[in-house]
């Protein structure tokens, strides 16, 4: 019996580097309605007008604050599940506001409606801890802590996972 030697398929790539991108794993997001456009952006009476420089050293300054922990959750996220971790160098905050990752001077933050999927998983051998954002837009943030010790990980995954049962909807 003779084999056909029909065209060669390639693999899927993306999946085996993005689960995000497997169709039905993640839910599809729908643009909101209310979302500001371009055309809904702030005008100023003064095209030329030059922004205050110290205003930025502010802004900075209030996310140096929340990363380094001096300041409190927001009151918002008291009314259910918190999940936090942190070690020396990152962080990872998830309540009812979103996700939000630090890692030394960087870090981003995701609204639910911005999140397509959310992994964790510990390593076999040690104590690192790692949880990954994936967006609807095929990208993913990664951050990597560092737990005290093994059994911090098992408690992180149950307060994950509370939080997530609370918040993420993958339907929406």
């Amino acid at each position: 019996m003779e084999q056909s030697n029909g065209p060669i398929q390639q693999p899927l790539h993306a999946a085996s580097a993005d689960p995000a991108f497997v169709p039905g794993l993640t839910g599809v997001v729908a643009p909101l309605a209310d979302a500001p456009g371009p055309e809904d952006a702030p005008r100023t009476a003064d095209p030329d007008a030059v922004e205050d420089p110290d205003a930025d050293a502010v802004e900075e300054d209030a996310v140096e604050d929340a990363v380094e922990g001096d300041a409190a959750p927001a009151a918002v996220a008291a009314d259910g599940p918190v999940f936090e971790a942190a070690d020396r160098r990152g962080r990872i905050v998830a309540d009812a506001e979103g996700v939000r990752l630090s890692y030394d001077e960087e870090a981003c933050d995701f609204r639910w409606d911005e999140i397509a999927a959310v992994e964790s998983g510990k390593g076999r051998f040690g104590k690192r801890f790692t949880v990954t954002v994936h967006t609807p837009d095929r990208r993913w943030y990664p951050i990597e802590i560092i737990a005290p010790d093994r059994g911090h990980i098992t408690g992180w995954e149950t307060e994950l996972d509370a939080v997530l049962d609370a918040y993420f909807d993958e339907a929406s």
